[in-house]
């Protein structure tokens, strides 16, 4: 029995571990972007893609506070550049700027502006 009791306790403390170095990894790593997934992904795919005047959407995200709406979707456009678009909870654009995940340089946010049509 104390076998037992040793082996659960281990494994319990390595589980305890385990999950602490993944919350680690991600303040460290800058990564909280929550992805999208479902119908608010097809919506927001839809919307920037209008937006960026056509494209492959790489990655679909919650905003992470770095501008403004509350998705942020990263579109490869026909001619290699890449963009964020910015979109608000109604998936309507509320902004565009260079990818740069890096984290280095500024948000150059631009209006929305038009409806697209």
């Amino acid at each position: 029995m104390t076998r037992n009791r040793r082996i659960v306790v281990i494994g319990a403390a390595v589980g305890v571990l385990a999950v602490g170095s993944v919350g680690i990894a991600q303040a460290v790593g800058g990564s909280s972007e929550e992805p999208v997934t479902g119908p608010a992904a097809e919506k927001a795919k839809s919307a920037a893609l209008k937006a960026a005047g056509g494209g492959t959407v790489l990655e679909i995200e919650r905003q992470d506070g770095d501008g403004a709406g509350v998705f942020e979707v990263e579109v490869r456009r026909a001619d290699g550049s890449q963009i964020e678009v910015h979109l608000d909870d109604r998936f309507q654009p509320v902004g565009t700027a260079p990818d740069d995940d890096s984290g280095a340089g500024g948000e150059n946010d631009s209006d929305a502006g038009s409806d697209g049509s």
